[in-house]
Formats: structure tokens, C-alpha cells, sequence
């Protein structure tokens, strides 16, 4: 069977590619072996996601005295909590069934697929060439070699929302954003929790808004233990025991591995169609072509950042290149990423280390607090700030907000480096009051908060004056 374009992987930038090529009137087949939607649909985004807003409903009633509501502890039904985990899941489903995609004209192929040729895949029995092949099969849980963790049941991400038992001291390896979020989360539900985290937790994001989260996480009960250096993992009466180095043990009832990803390149057989990898991922260039020009590799199994929005960019810059031979390139410094702990943590382009190490003093860093900000006051949400970075002539080169909706909020600033844009355009822009955007402005305005004391500026008011 012969298709303009086989994608391999059914998760975001499969999907994605399949969908936009067949409405452009191109032969399709599609291969995925597990659950169409892939990881974020299954046991990424959207359950972690769904646990977490119903954490935060359970929070809300410890926290109502604030407003004149009576707070009180809630009755957590951990079980019903999960059950709408998996309702939240299905209800996004259909969007990227079978169904749907057959409905497009793309063929499905519910099976594992494997290169035999420099173009052509086998799957379940059968043959397929393809003039171009995109592999998006994603990443999974990476486990570390932890003596002893193979002997003891444990979850990841791909487990973890399948159980209905609250547990009562859940251990979590790794202090990432997943390992944080699924932390607070089920501190929220009631769980007790301890983070092990080797190195020190958020360890990709500016330390100073790191330092706000875990902050919070602990004030809410989460013990976050950073430089842990894990010795053995051993079975323990009713769950594991943890020993760390210098004689400390932790006995947990559960055991959480969220400890970094790893791309699934095993079983596709990649040598067979000259394809350059690593256990990171496929070798790609700038334009996402791996060492075989006609294989292209999308999302997290390309190596790079691991977000769900990075494969749906993937799969619109591998669209336009085979269907309209446009050449544009990936480009890491526009990709924003958020931490959905709350507060949440935003990020895009250069953090300040990053732009100070690049700019030196032609960096501008400009910060405000959302204690100013009179919506995060209306809310009780006045924890957090937006730290701006811009270098020449005010262009935007970074920004980091760790507060209230950070998430939503990054996606200003995405535009604005995106598109080039300076402090001045976005001191310019209009905003709605109140709204938790207006920090970032305030925090654009103070670029220019000097020329009240130049004197040259001075001078050319006191000039003007004459006139009238």
C-alpha cells in the first residue's frame, strides 16, 4: 500500500499532522499501537490537569475565611475525584478517535509499526511506502537505576491516574514539574507527601520564582527535600522504605518514579531506514528531517523540549515544509512552558541568567509584584511577580511570572518575542482594568520611569512650555 504520508504515533503531533495533510487532499495512513490521543490526552496534560482543578476546589474550602466563608476541611471522595479524572478524558476523546480520523480519510492502522525500508513500514503483517514518514511517537516515564526500585511497585505518569486508593504517605522521586504538580495535588486531596528531588527541584526554571512555588508546596504541607541522594529502595510493611544517604529513611505507602522522560525510539527498528538517534531521541536538523530526507521526526521522540504545544508546532512546520516546501525553521527561544502548581509558573525566551550571561549590561531586567496589581488583590492572589527581560532598544528577549494564571498570562509575552516586538509596544497596549495582565505592563512602564529625571528630557519640556 503506497500513501503520500505515514505518520507513526498517534498522540499530538501525529494526530495533528494526519489531520492537516488528509484536508489538504493527501493519502494518509496512521499507526498507533496504544490508546489514540497519545500521553497528553491519556496520562499527561488532561488527567494531571482534571486532578489538579479538583485539588484546587478542595483547597478552596480550606481557605473561604478570607472572603467572610466559614473555611472548613472537605470531605474527599478520592475515588470520585479520579473517576472525574477519566470522565475529563473522555469527554476530549472522540476529538481524536478512530472514528474522527477515519472520518478524514486517513487510514488507521491500530498497530506497532517498524521500519523495513528508507520509506516503508511494517505493521501488523502488512507492508506501507510512504513519500514522506513523520515518527511522533512521543516519550515515556524514564526509571532511574535505583538499586532496589525494581523489586517495589511504583507509579509514573502513565499509572498514576488509574488509582482510586488515596494514599496516605506518597513518596515522589523527581522534582520537576510533573513530579510538583502531582505533589501538591495530592497533598490538596489529603495525601501526605515527600519530594525526593537529586538536584534542586524547578532546576530549569529561574531559582527565584522556583523558590516561590516550593515555598508554597511547603506551606501546605509538602516536604521537598532537594540534593537527596537515594542509596535503596526497599519493600516496607503496608508500602516501600526509602534510604538516603547519611542514614535517613523515609517509609511512604506509595511510590511515585517522576524522574525525567525518555524518547521511544525502541522497536522501530530506525537503522533499517538509515536514521541517525540517541537515547534523547531522532538526530533532526533546523527543520525537523532527520539523517533519512524523507523521515521527519515531531515532538518529544525529536529530542528537544517535551510539551504537548511543541508538537503541535512540530507537526505545522513539517506540514508546511512537505506540502508547500516553505523552509521555516524550529526555533526554541519562542516556545513558553508553564508549572500548573498553584502559584503557577510561567516561562518563556531567556530567564535572567540566561539573558544576563547572553546581554551582559545591555540587558534590562524589570520586575513587578502582583501585591500591586489590584485584580491579584480582589482574589487574594497577591503572591508572585512577572520579571521582564529586554535587551537594545527594549526588545523583549524573556519572561518569567510566577503568580496567579501565570499559565494564561505567558501568552502575551509569547506573542511579544515571537514577533520581535519591544517594552514600548507593550507599555502602548491598552488593557483591561482589572485584569492580572496590567503587572507586565507596569513592569514595561518602569523601562522608561528614568526619563522623568533626565534632563535632557526636562530640558525639552521646559522648552515647550514657551510656546504655550
Amino acid at each position: 500500500m503506497t500513501f503520500d504520508i505515514a505518520v507513526i504515533g498517534g498522540g499530538s503531533a501525529g494526530l495533528s499532522v494526519a489531520a492537516a495533510a488528509a484536508q489538504f487532499g493527501q493519502s494518509v495512513v496512521l499507526f498507533e499501537k496504544d490508546a489514540m490521543g497519545g500521553d497528553c490526552l491519556n496520562t499527561g496534560c488532561v488527567p494531571s490537569k482534571a486532578m489538579l482543578a479538583a485539588a484546587k476546589a478542595a483547597e478552596s474550602h480550606r481557605k473561604s475565611d478570607g472572603f467572610g466563608i466559614a473555611g472548613h476541611e472537605p470531605g474527599v471522595d478520592f475515588a470520585a475525584v479520579m473517576n472525574h479524572v477519566q470522565r475529563v478524558i473522555a469527554s476530549i476523546a472522540p476529538h481524536d478517535s478512530q472514528a474522527r480520523f477515519e472520518s478524514l480519510g486517513v487510514k488507521v492502522v491500530r498497530a506497532h509499526a517498524k521500519f523495513i525500508g528508507p520509506q516503508t513500514v511494517e505493521a501488523g503483517g502488512d507492508t506501507y511506502e510512504a513519500r514522506r514518514i513523520v515518527v511522533a511517537t512521543g516519550s515515556r516515564a524514564a526509571v532511574p537505576p535505583i538499586p532496589g526500585l525494581e523489586a517495589v511497585p511504583f507509579f509514573t505518569n502513565e499509572t498514576i491516574f488509574r488509582n482510586t486508593v488515596l494514599p496516605s504517605h506518597l513518596i515522589i522521586i523527581g522534582g520537576g514539574p510533573i513530579g510538583l504538580e502531582l505533589a501538591q495535588a495530592h497533598r490538596r486531596l489529603g495525601a501526605q507527601v515527600t519530594v525526593l528531588e537529586a538536584q534542586e527541584p524547578l532546576g530549569r526554571d529561574d531559582p527565584e520564582l522556583a523558590a516561590v512555588v516550593i515555598e508554597a508546596l511547603k506551606h501546605e504541607g509538602v516536604a521537598v527535600k532537594a540534593q537527596a541522594r537515594i542509596e535503596r529502595i526497599d519493600k516496607a510493611a503496608g508500602g516501600v522504605r526509602v534510604q538516603l544517604a547519611g542514614d535517613e529513611r523515609i517509609v511512604g505507602s506509595h511510590l511515585l518514579v517522576a524522574a525525567g522522560r525518555r524518547a521511544n525510539v525502541d522497536g522501530l527498528n530506525l537503522e533499517a531506514a538509515g536514521i541517525a538517534f540517541t537515547p534523547k531521541g531522532i538526530t533532526v536538523d533546523s527543520l525537523l528531517r532527520s539523517s533519512n530526507r524523507h523521515v521527519y521526526a515531531a515532538g518529544d521522540v525529536a529530542g528537544g523540549l517535551q510539551f504537548t504545544h511543541v508538537a503541535g508546532y512540530h507537526a505545522g512546520l513539517i506540514i508546511r515544509h512537505i506540502l508547500f516546501r516553505q523552509r521555516t525553521k524550529a526555533r526554541d527561544d519562542i516556545i513558553p512552558w508553564v508549572t500548573y502548581t498553584d502559584p503557577e509558573l510561567a516561562q518563556v525566551g531567556l530567564t535572567e541568567a540566561q539573558a544576563r550571561a547572553k546581554l551582559g549590561r545591555r540587558v534590562s531586567v524589570l520586575r513587578q509584584d502582583f501585591a500591586g496589581n489590584d485584580r491579584a488583590q480582589t482574589g487574594r492572589e497577591a503572591r508572585g511577580f512577572v520579571k521582564v527581560m529586554a535587551g537594545p532598544r527594549g526588545r523583549i528577549v524573556g519572561a518569567s511570572i510566577v503568580g496567579p494564571q501565570a499559565g494564561e498570562q505567558i501568552a502575551f509575552w509569547a506573542l511579544a518575542i515571537s514577533q520581535g516586538l519591544s517594552l514600548s509596544a507593550v507599555a502602548q497596549t491598552v488593557l483591561p482594568y482589572p485584569t492580572l495582565a496590567e503587572a507586565g505592563k507596569r513592569a514595561a512602564i518602569s523601562h522608561y520611569s528614568g526619563l522623568a529625571k533626565n534632563k535632557l528630557v526636562r530640558g525639552v519640556i521646559a522648552f515647550l512650555k514657551l510656546w504655550g
